[in-house]
């Protein structure tokens, strides 16, 4: 499934990887939650509400279990730059 991006709301980005089940939800605050085991209808669903935020919280938030979010949508080089900042291997 695309990436869908909204332009108005709480919820700024959703993106479904139909292999995994997993929705990332980008946030207006830069946050990403996942969410692991969502069917693809849900995420449907979400994509053509009215008030996505709302239909997360309705649906969503408590209904499955919180992931770990996808490293495709993540920086590449992140691991590379905390090694650097940090030390040690990358």
């Amino acid at each position: 499934m695309p990436t869908k991006q909204f332009t108005s709301g709480r919820i700024r980005k959703a993106h479904y990887d139909d292999a995994s089940r997993q929705l990332d939800l980008h946030w207006d605050n830069k946050s990403i939650t996942a969410y692991k085991h969502v069917p693809q209808e849900v995420y449907r669903r979400l994509c053509a509400a009215p008030n996505p935020a709302t239909y997360w919280e309705d649906r969503i938030a408590d209904e499955y279990p919180k992931g770990t979010p996808m490293t495709s949508t993540a920086d590449p080089d992140a691991a590379k730059k905390l090694s650097d900042l940090f030390g040690g291997e990358g």
